[in-house]
C-alpha cells in the first residue's frame, strides 16, 4: 500500500481528525517557509520576544521590513490544501484544525474549527494596555509617517516580512498605542514568548476527543506544535503527516507522505464518482 492510498483509508477511518498544520501548508499561496526538507533554518532565525521588546533599534528594523512585506502578505490567498481541510470540515471529520501559520489562510478558505497556536498577523497588539487594531490600519500609519520606505523593493520573506539589506533603521518611526503610548506588537508568539495558556488548553481538550492526528506541512521543529504530537503518541492515537522531508516525529508516525499538500489533499476536492 502507498502512503498516498494510506492517507485515503487513514481520512475514510477515522470521524474526528485533530489536524495540526505548519508553514508548507501556506507555501503554495506563495508564503516561503523556514526550514528545509532536513528541518533547518534556511536563513536567520525570526525575530525573538526578548529583542523586540528590549532593543528599540530592532523595532524599528522589524517594522520597516514588515512595512514593506505586508502588501504582498495581504494579498496572498488559499490553495489547494487549505480548502481541502475546509472540505473535512464539511464532511464532519475535523475535531480541531490547530494552526502554527498566522496567515488565516484556513479561515479564508472555510475553515471555522480553528485555533491560531501561534496568533494572527493581522491585528497588531498593544503590550501596555492590551488593546488589538487592524494590520491593515496600522499599514496606514506606519506609511503615513515614513513615505521614503513605502516604495522600497525587497525580496519577500516568511510571514509578511522582507528581505532589506544594509539600510539605515535609524530615522523609521514606529506609531505607539494611542491609548496608553506602550510598544505595538504583532499579535503573534514570537520566538521565545509562551502560546497563551487558553490556546493550549483549547488544543489539549480537543485532542482528548480526537480519533486521530493528521499533520500538514509542518517539521514540527517547534516545542509549542510537537508537544501535541507527544500528547497523541502518549494516548495511543494514531498519527499520520503529509510533510516534505523529515518532522521531528518521524518515529511516532503510522505513516508520512512525502508530496506537497495540496497535491497530497487533492482528492477531496474532487467530485464523487
Amino acid at each position: 500500500m502507498t502512503p498516498l492510498t494510506g492517507l485515503h483509508e487513514f481520512i475514510d477511518r477515522y470521524r474526528r481528525l485533530f489536524i495540526l498544520t505548519g508553514a508548507g501548508c501556506s507555501t503554495n499561496s506563495g508564503l516561503p517557509d523556514y526550514r528545509d526538507a532536513g528541518g533547518n533554518w534556511k536563513r536567520a532565525q525570526p525575530m525573538t520576544y526578548q529583542v523586540f521588546m528590549g532593543d528599540a533599534a530592532a523595532r524599528q528594523r522589524y517594522w520597516a521590513r514588515s512595512m514593506t512585506g505586508w502588501p504582498r502578505f495581504e494579498r496572498t490567498q488559499p490553495n489547494g490544501a487549505h480548502y481541502a481541510l475546509a472540505r473535512l470540515e464539511e464532511m464532519g471529520k475535523c475535531e480541531l484544525l490547530l494552526t502554527q501559520n498566522v496567515d488565516r489562510l484556513h479561515q479564508a478558505a472555510g475553515s471555522t474549527r480553528v485555533v491560531d497556536l501561534h496568533g494572527r498577523l493581522d491585528l497588531v497588539r498593544c503590550m501596555g494596555c492590551e488593546q488589538r487594531i487592524s494590520r491593515a490600519a496600522f499599514q496606514e500609519e506606519l506609511v503615513r509617517l515614513n513615505p521614503a520606505w513605502a516604495g522600497v523593493e525587497a525580496g519577500f520573506a516568511p510571514d509578511g516580512d522582507a528581505d532589506i539589506e544594509a539600510a539605515d533603521f535609524s530615522s523609521f518611526v514606529i506609531p505607539v498605542c494611542r491609548d496608553c503610548g506602550g510598544v505595538l506588537k504583532p499579535d503573534v508568539v514570537f520566538y521565545g514568548e509562551n502560546v497563551p495558556r487558553e490556546r493550549v488548553e483549547a488544543g489539549v481538550g480537543h485532542l482528548a476527543q480526537a480519533d486521530a492526528m493528521l499533520i500538514v506541512g509542518s517539521s514540527l521543529m517547534v516545542w509549542s506544535g510537537f508537544r501535541f504530537v507527544q500528547a497523541a503518541a502518549r494516548a495511543g492515537k494514531t498519527i499520520a503527516a503529509i510533510n516534505l522531508g523529515h518532522t521531528r516525529a518521524d518515529v511516532l508516525l503510522s505513516f508520512k507522505v512525502e508530496q506537497s499538500c495540496d497535491e497530497a489533499l487533492a482528492f477531496l476536492l474532487r467530485p464523487a464518482a
